[in-house]
């Protein structure tokens, strides 16, 4: 009896001990696998937190799904490279492979000629691990196993040979991008150091490597190719060294890297790994995880869920990454050497997507780092002359729109992290709102920009005017009244491209609505989504865009819609618009807050369940795991947050929504050495809903949490039920300020043209019905003689319109718009089909008398897909022009290419026609870049009709990244002289 009671204690301390424990050692829970497969673009490799190293193997080396160089698909191996990206969604890094093999060597990879004519090798996930900080394959044709571990900023190899007399180690710099200039140099029968400069996302990237081998080889041969890129200079671009191995026989490779120099990476490495344990620096990299992890513990939930959320909060930590030697030299963005004095140097910032989420989190679990980040920003701004917006490798890679680095900023101020020079950060914040490129010259002037002007105008608004209101938060906190004064106004801008009509975010051309008009169609005047997408992006002022739907009720049927509508996706295809429930889109950045907007409305119950769902179906423990791009950590920034129970819906403001969690406890264990816990009492799959809750045994009646609260330390305890209780968080809704400035709206113009045969209405609106609206025709200031807007206009002459709104004294911005009178005989009759999403206004766009830039996505050119384009022009009667024309534009990085040819026919009676010329084209085909064309042709007969057909191009050739794929012709206007 009184053994079994023994056993009994024994079993109660154990369970005891497992369950205190339960997230001791997180890094159990992390499945590197996540991501790899699907679209999330994510690697299974050996990193370590925010580590300059990413050893992993390449599986994938070209395509939109071959971003990180794997894909859980794939069955080759290529080689282990130790730059790698996780989520993007463009490819690059990639550096400094090796591969071992066994035979003769060979330096072709066999990604074209076949795996059996190369030296790549296949293999089999049964014989793959991954897990944080180590991998390891087995390669099935050499029989050789492969073991990877990492420091931060030095690899190490393991390779386990058959018996061979031909072993050999591959190292090929002539991988994957395109290579800029490389050497390899032989310093012993151990040891090799070298370079590899390459163009891809980054347009210089640069990587030294400094490499030791356990064992002497025996051979060595280099291998050399001619280099475009350097006129034809030769460089050592492959190695081979090769051993003599007996069965099970190891050998290990430990490598440095640098992006300053050679001694850099020797540095690097002597200061990281001065061993050969693998056992030992795999066990660090182990700890360092641990130790990473463990800021968050969890306790409750299922295995999977632990499993997705410590993936999740291991993927928050692949990047940034360190940029910097472990004697502070960095290579700053103006390509020359610098020392970082006090602060850490990083890179990859893919700040429109972790702004939003991952940022937030930082500011709880990694502040010291945010320093860093915002250090790295100051730095990058005094040495290259501008703040990152997408910053890869020391290169502005002129990625994606807004200038989110200022987000960054204000919302570490927001919440404490201030140890930095604010004077110097809010000059670089003003320079970046302040420059006249990517639309913000006509932002600026006009307060929004217009879709003929520059692409992705409603995203780059909306983005432009979220940063405009961070940097008047930061320029209010540091005592810059006039800024605040000023940015805040600009944040203001949203309002200038809501429809009223439509109750939607669109686009604006010439001052009247972008039509035809389908807020489900995916086309350029948004950044990687609709109209769906980005109307409820106004995370600045939520109050403001509530007002503009109406108030609360119709705010919140337009939030059930989004989530509900059955509408389907149309227009262009964009592989990053995935995760859909309704037009809502978890696969893409921009979707992430609008689950937690039923907050602002008093029905916090609604956000529970919609973020439930997007916990529940968006993120699983399996290879596509991911609803899409995992982009730098924000996809799964999002999970940490919302499994967590809260969400940075407004960062800048230091305030959370809260959502509902899935795990019973959670504790966030601060930097301060204090730690936050949130308690789900009762919580089940059912149990989503929260009843009540209390801070530190205090009644919480509103659905948002302060950061002051969590940095203090303490307790939020939720009590969870089945039902939702309508009652609680129905009350505060918001944590903005008032507003200390509204802009009145700029007026908008409706009418069915620009140009019109007799005569032609328009009307003059506003999105604010409170205004009066003052107008001019005759292209004088709206101040010189102005009429009161009433009704209708009825232009009969080619005109000037000059509105502007006022309401309480604020003036609008003024618009200006111009209407034409054209020769009315002329008809069109389209006989090939343009994509809507191109349509340019519709059927009369190609004798509308209007011409298109060389910017396609601007609206004015008339797209068509895979087809050639066949127009018939009727004159009305019988003339006689003496020229004839029609007018494309080229853009092949975009699928476009003017046509091979131009032919123009001509008939008196519409039945019989007569061929007068074929143009054909002289441009070259394969010149990148954006060109017009005009394809013309002299007439020296009279006729009524003009047959126009323009042959398209083809399939996309094999060179070009689309190859078989459709090509387009895009054209805007024919022209009859």
């Amino acid at each position: 009896m009184r053994n079994i009671l023994l056993l009994f204690i024994l079993a109660i301390f154990v369970f005891s001990c497992s369950n205190s424990n339960e997230t001791e050692s997180p890094v159990k829970y992390v499945n590197p696998f996540i991501g790899t497969g699907g679209h999330g673009h994510t690697y299974p490799g050996a990193s370590l937190p925010f580590g300059m190293m990413q050893l992993s193997p390449d599986t994938r080396l070209e395509g939109w799904d071959g971003c990180s160089a794997y894909h859980y698909t794939d069955s080759i191996v290529y080689g282990f490279s130790h730059t790698h990206l996780s989520g993007t969604g463009i490819p690059d890094y990639g550096d400094v492979l090796f591969m071992p093999t066994v035979g003769a060597v060979q330096w072709d990879n066999g990604y074209k000629t076949g795996v059996d004519n190369g030296y790549a090798s296949r293999f089999d996930h049964s014989k793959e691990i991954a897990e944080a900080g180590y991998y390891s394959v087995d390669l099935l044709d050499y029989n050789i196993g492969v073991e990877l571990t990492v420091t931060k900023r030095a690899g190490l190899h393991k390779y386990k040979f058959p018996a061979s007399s031909q072993s050999n180690i591959i190292l090929d710099l002539d991988h994957r991008d395109r290579l800029l200039d490389a050497d390899i140099e032989i310093l012993n029968n151990t040891t090799i150091q070298g370079k590899r400069f390459s163009k891809e996302w980054a347009q210089q990237q640069q990587l030294y490597f400094y490499a030791e081998f356990s064992k002497p080889f025996e051979n060595s041969q280099l291998y050399q190719n001619e280099l475009i890129e350097l006129e034809g200079a030769s460089r050592n671009t492959k190695a081979a060294f090769s051993f003599n191995t007996e069965a099970g026989e190891e050998i290990l490779i430990r490598i440095g890297i640098s992006a300053v120099s050679t001694e850099g990476a020797k540095k690097n490495l002597e200061a990281e790994i001065a061993h050969w344990d693998f056992d030992k620096t795999r066990s660090e990299a182990r700890e360092a995880w641990n130790e990473a992890l463990n800021k968050i513990t969890v306790k409750g939930g299922s295995e999977d869920q632990k499993t997705i959320f410590y993936t999740a909060l291991y993927h928050t930590m692949l990047s940034p990454n360190l940029f910097m030697d472990v004697d502070g030299s960095y290579l700053g963005t103006d390509f020359k050497t610098h020392k970082a004095e006090g602060f850490n140097n990083y890179t990859v910032f893919s700040l429109w997507d972790t702004y939003r989420g991952a940022h937030p989190l930082y500011t709880l679990i990694e502040r010291d780092r945010t320093l860093d980040f915002i250090q790295t920003f100051l730095n990058q701004y005094k040495n290259g002359g501008q703040l990152p917006v997408w910053e890869l490798a020391a290169n502005y890679t002129g990625c994606m729109i807004g200038y989110h680095s200022v987000s960054v900023i204000a919302d570490a101020y927001a919440k404490g992290i201030t140890d930095f020079d604010t004077a110097l950060a809010l000059e670089a914040m003003k320079h970046s709102a302040n420059q006249d490129h990517l639309g913000l010259d006509a932002y600026k002037s006009l307060g929004y920009i217009p879709a003929d002007h520059e692409p992705e105008s409603v995203s780059k608004t909306l983005e432009y005017a979220y940063d405009d209101w961070c940097i008047a938060q930061f320029a209010k906190a540091i005592g810059a009244e006039e800024d605040y004064f000023n940015f805040q106004k600009r944040s203001q801008n949203y309002k200038n491209i809501f429809d009223p009509t439509e109750g939607f975010m669109r686009a604006k051309m010439y001052n009247t609505w972008f039509a035809p008009f389908d807020p489900a169609e995916v086309n350029f005047n948004y950044t990687e989504a609709n109209s769906w997408q980005y109307s409820f992006c106004v995370q600045q002022d939520i109050p403001g865009m509530i007002a503009l739907y109406g108030g609360n009720d119709k705010f919140e049927a337009k939030l059930d819609q989004l989530f509900e509508t059955e509408m389907e996706l149309s227009g262009r295809e964009q592989a990053d618009i995935t995760g859909l429930i309704g037009q809502y889109a978890h696969g893409n950045e921009p979707s992430h807050h609008m689950a937690y907007l039923y907050n602002y409305i008093g029905k916090p119950w609604k956000t529970q369940e919609r973020v439930r769902k997007i916990l529940r179906t968006m993120y699983h423990n399996q290879p596509d795991g991911l609803s899409g791009n995992e982009d730098c950590g924000q996809m799964s920034a999002w999970y940490v947050l919302s499994a967590m129970g809260f969400y940075s819906v407004t960062p800048g403001l230091p305030f959370y929504a809260l959502g509902t969690p899935i795990f019973d406890e959670v504790s966030i264990h601060l930097e301060n050495g204090k730690t936050f816990t949130i308690k789900a009492d009762n919580l089940s799959q059912k149990n989503l809903y929260i009843q009540s809750a209390s801070l530190n045994g205090v009644a919480l009646e509103e659905a948002f949490l302060s950061h002051k609260s969590i940095l203090e330390g303490g307790t939020l305890t939720l009590k969870m039920g089945p039902e939702a209780n309508k009652d609680w968080g129905s009350g505060k809704t918001s944590f903005e300020e008032e507003q200390p400035v509204n802009i009145t709206p700029v007026p908008f113009i409706l009418s069915d043209s620009r140009t019109f045969i007799d005569e032609l209405e328009i009307q003059i609106q506003s999105v604010d019905p409170d205004s009066k609206i003052y107008y001019t025709l005759d292209n004088k200031p709206v101040t010189n003689g102005a009429q009161l807007y009433q009704g209708p206009i009825l232009l009969k002459e080619s005109t000037t319109v000059t509105a502007m709104a006022i309401n309480e004294g604020r003036a609008s911005a003024p618009i200006r718009s111009e209407f034409f009178k054209i020769d009315g005989g002329r008809t069109i009759e389209l006989k090939s089909t343009y994509a809507n999403q191109y349509a340019a206004g519709g059927p009369n766009a190609l004798i509308d008398y209007m011409k298109g830039t060389n910017n396609y996505r601007t609206g004015a050119w008339q797209g068509y897909e895979g087809q050639d384009v066949v127009a018939v022009v009727d004159l009305g009667e019988i003339k006689s022009p003496t020229q004839v024309g029609m007018g494309f534009v080229q853009d092949i990085k975009s699928w476009i290419w003017f046509p091979k040819e131009v032919s123009f026919e001509i008939s008196k009676d519409g039945l019989e026609y007569k061929k007068v010329a074929v143009v054909p084209n002289d441009f070259s085909n394969k010149e990148y870049g954006a060109f017009t064309k005009q394809f013309s042709a002299e007439v020296h007969e009279p006729f009524r009709f003009l047959r126009v057909t323009a042959v398209n191009f083809g399939k996309c050739p094999d060179w070009h990244l689309g190859a078989g794929g459709n090509s387009w012709i895009f054209t805007d206007e024919i022209d009859i002289r």
